[in-house]
């Protein structure tokens, strides 16, 4: 009888012990659930960072001529009339230009 008296407390309590630590609402899920909230919440404070920027750059899209202008040199290549365009090839291309173009031999048999 004594042994009975340890035994089914005993079992009661690690049943509801392994419930608590790793059971659908236990200690690890709800360790696990407030981490992924914390990256969550990070991702959204990035996510409002960036959609304010957003907004900045449409703001100046729709009313700062300077800004359109340099987005449309910078990425159409566009220029003003009466513009001269002066383009200087770096190293690396001439390096790699030689490097494409096949020597010829002047010997012939």
């Amino acid at each position: 009888m004594s042994i009975r008296f340890y035994i089914i407390p005993g079992a009661i309590i690690l049943f509801i012990l392994f419930f608590t630590v790793f059971g659908e609402r236990g200690v690890l899920r709800i360790h696990h659930l407030s981490r992924e909230k914390e990256d969550i919440q990070k991702k959204a404070i990035l996510i409002k960072a960036e959609n304010e920027q957003l907004k900045r750059e449409i703001e100046a899209l729709k009313s700062d001529r300077r800004y359109l202008e340099s987005i449309a040199r910078k990425e159409f290549g566009l220029v003003r009339p009466n513009e001269i365009i002066y383009q200087f090839s770096t190293k690396a291309a001439a390096v790699q230009k030689l490097a494409v173009t096949p020597l010829r031999s002047s010997s012939h048999h």
